[in-house]
């Protein structure tokens, strides 16, 4: 099943779909579908109805708007801990984000104040139901789903000082979608194919089955610091192929198209701007 939040009018509506297409419900947006007790069964009714709409690409937003929290774990491929040079880590390299960092799937990328702009794809792990102290069977239960995210970072910013927050925090530069894939259909530990092409040319070519710590084991880890509630988002790291690995880096420019995508998900496609 994919949930996605689509603009509709003049503001946003929950959809489920799958192959055949979607169907609109009620809801605001996915976040506010999933948040209720009985979301499963009335989406599944609706998806029972052969009555399908077709959804032009512009219309996705980022299906879930209001995370209270986003963890990001950094060096998790074992290629991009490489060309980094850093030793594969005992634990998570954690650091948090924004919700309004996020923006949608198809949406321009507008930056400012920077020349070092990079690509970084993601799996990204969205969370269904409240985890706190969790094992990894525990946490694991509690993921709703999977959607493809880009943590576009400002490399100057982010050197600047040893925290890498202020490279990754910039307003809507995370583009998150196109929609959710329920857990109960796709497994990445099993491996999905992520990559991310600058202008139709792949940057990064990596497989999920390559993680250091996998989407149960980040959610585990993260729940023994925090609860973890409806909404929130782990993103899982990038693989080996960002600019800022080369020995002579080619940082996004004006216009620049970024497609990022994650087999049995989908793809994004944003086009960066600069200010």
């Amino acid at each position: 099943m994919r949930l996605a939040t689509v603009r509709h009018g003049d503001g946003t509506r929950a959809a489920v779909g799958d192959d055949a297409g979607w169907v609109l419900l009620e809801e605001t947006d996915a976040q506010r579908l999933f948040s209720a007790p009985d979301w499963r069964e009335r989406a599944d009714e609706a998806l029972r109805d052969p009555a399908r709409s077709a959804v032009e690409e512009g219309a996705f937003a980022t299906p879930v708007p209001r995370p209270a929290k986003i963890f990001c774990c950094g060096l998790n491929y074992r290629d991009h801990i490489v060309e980094t040079g850093r030793p594969v880590p005992e634990f998570p390299t954690l650091f948090a984000k924004f919700a309004d960092t996020l923006t949608g799937p198809f949406d321009e990328i507008i930056v400012h104040d920077t020349d070092r702009v990079d690509w970084e794809a993601e799996l990204a792990v969205v969370i269904g139901a409240e985890v706190h102290r969790a094992d990894r069977e525990q946490a694991s239960a509690a993921i709703l789903g999977y959607a493809v995210a880009n943590d576009v970072s400002m490399r100057d910013w982010q050197q600047r000082t040893l925290q890498w927050l202020q490279g990754k925090a910039f307003d809507a530069t995370n583009p998150l979608g196109p929609w959710l894939v329920t857990a109960d259909e796709i497994e990445p530990k099993d491996g999905l194919r992520i990559t991310c092409a600058v202008n139709g040319v792949i940057m990064q070519d990596g497989d999920t089955a390559e993680l250091v710590f996998d989407a149960a084991d980040l959610v585990a880890y993260v729940s023994q610091i925090t609860v973890l509630r409806p909404g929130d988002i782990v993103l899982t790291g990038t693989p080996g192929g960002v600019a800022l690995g080369m020995d002579d880096p080619r940082w996004l420019r004006d216009g620049d198209v970024v497609t990022t995508a994650v087999d049995g998900i989908g793809e994004l496609r944003n086009t960066i701007r600069f200010e």
